[in-house]
């Protein structure tokens, strides 16, 4: 059917039967609804408004929360300040008098099952003369088994409370990684031969890990501790810092029970190397390390313990290649220049005793005060736990010999009467007889001399006298 053409030329299909087309528009556009225009208001408004914070954060830097910063429209110094930092390290070389010049130091201790005694040395460290807001703390827990982390953060945190401005720290760090150390840590695992090189590379690999993370370009100072030490002065980073010495160690001593001599040398890491030592050296094989004071390895190095003299001059120095590691005071300088503790064989020696002839091999200057003495805790070695059990099963023995000779002597003497009772009851008696015998011996004497007297006594009538 074809579509019928209007005068106004228009084509539609004609409604009804008057001709006519009539179009309504109103009748075909949608009603508008009163959501929609809210969510074209809402959709408005945050459009408007990300504008503006583009430009607030773009073109007004003062506006920016917490000093946001973006690259493309900062300005070269404001991108200096934000993105580069500048030291200076020839101002962190370390010198003599470093508190005066508010040198930093990090305190470096590596921690394994050290609970028991960390609450002694946290005293230690407060009572610290070093300006304790130069003294930045770094402890490095590996293998523990037993609560070190949770006290270790219970002390710390007591640390940064503690409402006295002096006694406030630096930064503290705790830093936890295990090494698959496996040797116990009671006396005899620890201190056996055996033991020994496994457990100095273990060592050596936790301090290194630690000085890495730890390690700051503010620092001029590190100051390795061991925890276990239970005596040192206040003043000993003064004191081994006025040496101005790359390297320097104390002298380390242990107190004994009396019965073992009262005092003994502890750390026997810090030598001077010598002749025999050097020659047992090459007989060894490539991996081989080498540990002062066992018999297996007869060094006859002159030792910085056994040269202590307790009416010496502290501030002796002695020049040293072994280094031991109770307390060692170096400049970060050293550290910085890849001076390490080895973890594999250096010149036959691992751990800090490698540290320390690593470092005389790179010229730094290595050595030790004999006579300046810090005091190891008192751990039983196996010979005293021998001893001493010996000494346990000597004294049960002389107990139980006196309890039986006690026991023997109390027996007799309720069977038997003791000689000294049976003397006094004999001369008691003997007293008695001489007594009596006495008596009947006076006794006619007197009858002869009063006879009257006598029968009287009888009651006998006296009798007549005879005349002759």
């Amino acid at each position: 059917m074809y579509r019928h053409a209007y005068q106004n030329g228009n084509a539609a299909y004609p409604l009804g039967g008057s001709g006519t087309f009539s179009i309504q528009p109103h009748k075909f556009q949608p009603r508008s609804h009163p959501l929609k225009r809210r969510r074209q208001l809402m959709t408005r408004l945050g459009i408007v408004g990300t504008l503006f914070c583009i430009i607030v954060f773009f073109f007004f830097p003062n506006l920016r929360p917490g000093g946001t910063s973006f690259g493309l429209f900062s300005s070269p110094e404001d991108s200096q300040i934000e993105t580069v930092r500048y030291y200076d390290l020839s101002n962190v070389q370390g010198t003599a008098r470093g508190w005066e010049r508010e040198e930093r130091i990090l305190l470096c201790a590596p921690l394994r099952d050290a609970a028991p005694h960390l609450p002694m040395f946290f005293g230690h460290l407060k009572n610290l003369t070093y300006p304790h807001n130069l003294i930045d703390l770094a402890f490095l827990v590996g293998d523990s088994k037993d609560n070190t982390i949770t006290l270790l953060k219970e002390l710390l945190e007591d640390l940064r409370q503690n409402p006295d401005p002096k006694m406030q720290f630096g930064e503290m760090s705790i830093l936890e990684k295990d090494f698959g150390q496996k040797v116990n840590q009671d006396v005899e695992s620890r201190h056996g031969f055996a033991a020994q090189a496994g457990r100095r590379k273990s060592m050596a690999q936790a301090r290194n890990w630690l000085l890495s993370a730890a390690l700051r370009p503010t620092h001029s100072w590190v100051y390795w501790r061991d925890v276990d030490v239970e005596t040192a002065p206040f003043t000993i980073l003064e004191d081994l810092m006025r040496h101005n010495k790359d390297v320097i160690v104390p002298n380390v001593w242990r107190p004994l029970p009396d019965w073992l001599g009262g005092e003994q040398p502890y750390d026997l890491n810090s030598w001077q190397e010598s002749e025999t030592a050097l020659a047992l050296a090459d007989t060894l094989d490539e991996d081989a390390v080498i540990v002062e004071g066992y018999a297996e390895y007869a060094t006859w190095r002159p030792h910085l313990a056994y040269l202590r003299d307790p009416y010496g001059d502290p501030d002796m120095e002695m020049e040293i290649d072994g280094v031991g590691g109770v307390s060692i005071l170096a400049k970060a300088k050293v550290f910085r220049s890849g001076v390490h503790f080895p973890a594999f064989s250096f010149e036959k020696h691992a751990e800090t005793e490698g540290f320390g002839k690593m470092a005389k091999r790179m010229g730094f200057s290595v050595v030790g005060l004999p006579h300046y003495t810090i005091w190891h805790l008192y751990e039983p070695s196996v010979d005293d736990i021998r001893h001493m059990e010996e000494m346990e099963q000597e004294k049960k023995k002389k107990e139980e010999e006196e309890k039986a000779k006690k026991e023997r002597m109390d027996k007799i003497k309720d069977t038997f009467d003791t000689p000294s009772r049976q003397w006094e009851e004999d001369k008691s008696k003997l007293q008695n007889l001489a007594q009596d015998a006495k008596k009947v011996a006076d006794e006619p004497k007197k009858q002869v001399v009063q006879p009257d007297k006598i029968v009287e006594a009888r009651g006998e009538e006296p009798e007549a006298k005879v005349e002759k």
